[in-house]
């Protein structure tokens, strides 16, 4: 039966020579293809234990973080160009104490072992990990504050962010706050560089790539200056 559509739609084509024909076939086949390749991709049956191991015991329970790591190197394998995982919960603005250590649990051995295992397999040099959130937290405290329980609140001035692997120079750290981290006081860092830095790993000058919408040259970077922080790259 999809044999015969694709045939169809290439008479289709052909009889009219509508690019957006082809387009659309391209697009039909493209979905065919990533939903026959699901089931290969999910079934982590043929993983060694080592690879388990490595990425801790949850990598075992579909939908953890450690399995969704797991499962974006197979992907990043098979040649998907963005991948992209959530961990949520992080919005701890009381109970810190006891839900910073789970969320650490659970992110911290499959995060190193997602680079482990794509420079393992000569993959890390092209493919570019990006490990952040949208905001930090504040160093004080927030809310009722106990020995065992208090909370901290948002703060946009400063926050962390890490990079590895596709240009990315490691062991390097860039950017310093004041004594209490409220502040950045050396090499900040606007999301405007990080966009054009992260663009810069992937062979896009971000300059370059512009469209005029209403009288400005618009690109993904803002139409504010923004540069690519060579610090960081390789």
């Amino acid at each position: 039966m999809l044999d015969g559509l694709a045939r169809l739609n290439r008479i289709k084509a052909e009889s009219f020579a509508d690019p957006e024909i082809r387009t659309r076939i391209a697009q039909y086949e493209m979905a065919f293809r990533m939903q026959s390749s699901v089931p290969d991709l999910m079934d982590l049956s043929a993983e060694p234990k080592n690879i388990f191991d490595l990425y801790g015991p949850a990598s075992r329970t579909p939908g953890t973080y450690a399995a969704n790591c797991l499962l974006a190197r197979r992907l990043a394998e098979r040649g998907v160009r963005f991948i992209q995982l959530f961990h949520r919960g992080w919005d701890q603005h009381g109970n810190l104490p006891k839900q910073i250590r789970g969320q650490c649990a659970d992110v911290d051995q499959a995060s190193a072992a997602l680079i482990k295992d794509l420079k393992s397999r000569g993959m890390l040099d092209e493919t570019l990990v990006i490990w952040g959130g949208e905001f930090g937290r504040t160093v004080y405290c927030q809310g009722k504050l106990t020995k065992d329980n208090y909370g901290r609140d948002h703060h946009g001035r400063c926050f962390t962010i890490w990079m590895a692997g596709g240009g990315i120079r490691g062991g390097v750290q860039h950017g310093r706050t004041d004594d209490h981290c409220y502040n950045v006081v050396e090499d900040s860092v606007h999301i405007r560089d990080l966009n054009a830095t992260m663009l810069r790993c992937l062979g896009i000058n971000h300059e370059k790539l512009t469209f005029k919408f209403q009288g400005l040259d618009q690109r993904l970077t803002g139409v504010e200056p923004a540069s690519v922080v060579n610090q960081i790259l390789a």
